[in-house]
């Protein structure tokens, strides 16, 4: 269930948008004071705020810098202040969306789910994104971007060739290769070596990511035909 969060010093439009929020599914914090408000912001898990400019304490302006130097949760301002100026401030220190004051409930809930489903679509689109661009098996990582790999936790130097051979077995897990299929996607057809070249790369890997390489987990032999990446 998604937290919000209202900084709001008026308890009475607190408590009404709260109502509104908890018959639509949401879990709702109340802060009556800036420093307070800061203080959740800050140190617990919240899903959206809805900030206040004038309050007690800490104003509205201050809450949002300082919650945007960490987080990227939503905010949505509310104010009675109508000034063009104003909103600039307001979207300038990373505010999301900017409310005048007065506002029907329902437009506030409504901008509240519009803002969560946006928000969840970019992290979720970007931890997608993530995932596409790293290779993860066990305790192995193989980031491709920067073309860094890690072992329990520990960044592991890899030749050019070794990198791609690793590559390669780790992004077709459970597929048995060949040396002469492993040699024709490594090195090409028309490079210059043998097959010994693919065993001795093999060894280096296993040197590299195995805990006992003498018994490896990761690179399998396949007696007679060739080599296979474990999950």
């Amino acid at each position: 269930m998604k937290k919000i969060l209202i900084i709001e010093d008026d308890t009475v439009i607190a408590e009404v948008q709260k109502d509104y929020l908890e018959a639509s599914g949401y879990t709702v914090n109340i802060a009556t004071s800036g420093d307070v408000g800061l203080q959740i912001a800050m140190n617990e898990k919240v899903d959206l705020i809805i900030l206040d400019l004038m309050l007690p304490g800490v104003d509205g302006y201050e809450i949002c810098k300082q919650v945007r130097e960490h987080s990227t949760v939503p905010i949505l301002m509310v104010s009675a202040k109508k000034e063009e100026v104003d909103k600039i401030r307001g979207f300038g220190l990373g505010a999301d969306d900017y409310i005048i004051k007065p506002f029907s409930v329902g437009e506030l809930v409504a901008r509240v789910k519009a803002h969560l489903a946006r928000f969840e679509r970019l992290t979720g689109d970007q931890s997608h994104k993530r995932k596409q661009e790293q290779v993860r098996i066990r305790d192995l990582v193989i980031d491709k971007l920067p073309r860094k790999v890690y072992v329990r936790e520990r960044e592991v130097v890899f030749t050019t060739k070794e990198y791609d051979l690793l590559l390669h077995l780790a992004s077709n897990p459970n597929r048995v290769f060949t040396k002469e299929q492993l040699f024709e996607s490594i090195w090409g057809l028309d490079s210059l070596g043998d097959l010994p070249t693919v065993t001795v790369h093999i060894s280096k890997l296993r040197e590299k990511i195995e805990q006992n390489p003498s018994k490896p987990q990761f690179i399998e032999t396949i007696w007679g035909v060739g080599y296979r990446f474990n999950l």
